[in-house]
């Protein structure tokens, strides 16, 4: 079935004022399908694996320059001024943010970077992001990269880096460590390997203990999927307690068999009793499209109460259904392009002294038939039970949102960040956007912009076919900053960082 070339479709839609806008981006974009192949895989591991074959080429490199604003503002609270975060000389996509709990001025994101030899490029700021240095993270010996960077910091002083890679034992994943901001990384060490013979780990996700309070404290934790052969696919989270020299994985849940179910995009959160919580998606690869599109999906969490050695059996605490397939993407496309969008449970705990002191909130969209709409569900119970979701923006928002991320302050605040299409009538462009609550997720604040110009997704350098699975934020004192894949040069899109100063966390 030819599901594809949809242009007449989309037009029939659309109104007549917008017509020729999209008509002509559609016509001069690039099949999704023909870059990327129907698989349950991540983009970021699709692509990079297409671009190391040859079947898909990097634009041609053109050096970015200007002068950046400083990250900071006032009076507060105030909208942070955007900065590029990434080089600027190829693309860059898939945004993690992490602060460092021990220096507010020190911050540390990353990309699939195009501009590494492994894919997986990181900048670090020593100056509350005002500027960034870049680094490639280094890989395993004969090995490659495969993208979906991850980023934190411990108690220590110590800076993590890691993504999906090829090695001796396979795909797996690998973390580095620095002891300097990221200006050098250490030798990169298997995480999480295959549990499945001959399987691959795919769509890793970090998070550090840096709860003073918790016997696991400075312990790392990394979450994947993992996939065998024929698809099947389990989540397992690896750990490390000793600065992520050595590590251990173990198994989540049972293995999904293909194509009933299909587990993928896992995140972790951690309690200050050191808890920790894992997310994930599950869904039927059963749909109209032959896969996972526009079907209704289960949003899945487990915790450990013992360091990651054991878990708890799966409660689902949401059940959004997937946005259509119109593109040829296994999860899902952003409407009106060839965008393939991920819908990871993003999930948070209060760790503060507030009312709400150890609620879960966990951030997703929901496709409505018309829109992608973005929701915050939240437990006080541990994660036994989980409340409707809460939208996240007034119901008179009816463009898309998508690739929200989710994090709680030091003082209870939730911030909620995400990708929003309500200022282009065509419902194409995009800004990101962030919202708060200060009641446990009951109501959100005004959504507040914080890009200062739209971004195209048909300017994401692979003709409109993929811009990343994420994007992220993170608290650092009353700051949420935000960072994002931003395509404001016209030619391919980079990490750009900003976010919101507020007068109270």
């Amino acid at each position: 079935m030819n599901k594809f070339p949809q242009s007449f479709s989309l037009l029939a839609a659309l109104t007549a004022g917008v017509l020729l806008t999209i008509g002509t981006q559609l016509a001069g974009a690039q099949d999704a399908r023909a870059i990327l192949p129907l698989s349950p895989e991540s983009g970021s591991v699709q692509m990079a694996k297409a671009l190391h074959n040859g079947s898909v080429q990097l634009p041609t490199s053109v050096l970015m320059s200007g002068i950046e604003p400083n990250l900071t503002c006032t009076p507060l609270p105030c909208v942070l001024p955007n900065v590029q975060a990434s080089t600027g000389t190829n693309i860059a996509n898939e945004d993690p943010i992490a602060s460092n709990p021990r220096n507010a001025l020190q911050l540390l994101t990353g990309a699939n970077d195009y501009n590494c030899p492994t894919f997986q490029g990181f900048y670090a700021s020593s100056d509350g992001g005002s500027t960034w240095n870049h680094t490639c993270l280094p890989s395993f010996p004969g090995g490659s990269g495969l993208g979906d960077p991850m980023v934190g910091y411990d108690l220590l002083g110590n800076t993590f880096a890691g993504g999906i890679g090829t090695g001796s034992a396979g795909q797996v994943i690998g973390v580095s460590r620095s002891k300097n901001n990221g200006t050098t990384w250490g030798t990169l060490v298997v995480a999480a390997v295959p549990t499945f013979s001959g399987g691959t780990t795919d769509k890793g996700w970090m998070e550090i203990d840096t709860n003073r309070t918790s016997p696991h404290v400075n312990c790392l934790y990394v979450s994947n999927t993992q996939f065998d052969a024929n698809s099947n696919s389990e989540i397992s989270v690896s750990h490390s307690c000793n600065h992520g020299t050595s590590w251990s994985t173990v198994v989540v849940d049972t293995k999904q068999i293909y194509p009933k179910e299909v587990d993928q995009f896992s995140d972790l959160a951690i309690g200050k009793d050191g808890t920790v919580y894992v997310s994930w998606m599950r869904c039927p690869a059963t749909g109209a499209t032959g896969d996972c599109g526009g079907t209704v999906t289960k949003m899945l969490m487990s915790k450990s109460t013992d360091g990651g050695l054991t878990w708890s059996a799966p409660v689902t605490m949401a059940t959004p259904t997937l946005a259509p397939d119109s593109c040829g993407a296994f999860y899902g496309c952003l409407p009106n392009t060839f965008e393939r969008v991920s819908n990871i449970p993003v999930i948070a705990i209060d760790n503060s002294t507030g009312p709400n002191a150890g609620h879960l909130y966990v951030v997703y969209y929901n496709w409505t038939g018309s829109q992608m709409k973005v929701y915050v569900t939240h437990s006080a119970d541990g994660g036994a039970t989980w409340s409707a979701g809460v939208g996240i923006s007034p119901a008179t928002v009816t463009h898309d949102q998508f690739f929200p991320w989710l994090n709680v302050s030091a003082r209870g605040t939730v911030g909620v960040t995400w990708l929003d299409r309500r200022n282009d009538p065509a419902n194409v462009n995009y800004d990101a956007f962030a919202t708060f609550s200060g009641n446990g997720g009951t109501s959100f604040t005004p959504n507040q912009k914080l890009t200062s110009v739209m971004s195209n997704p048909f300017n994401d350098g692979f003709g409109g076919g993929f811009m990343g699975d994420y994007s992220g934020n993170a608290w650092d004192g009353a700051t949420l900053f935000a960072s994002w894949m931003d395509t404001r040069n016209g030619s391919f899109t980079q990490d750009e960082v900003g976010g919101y100063a507020r007068k109270t966390p």
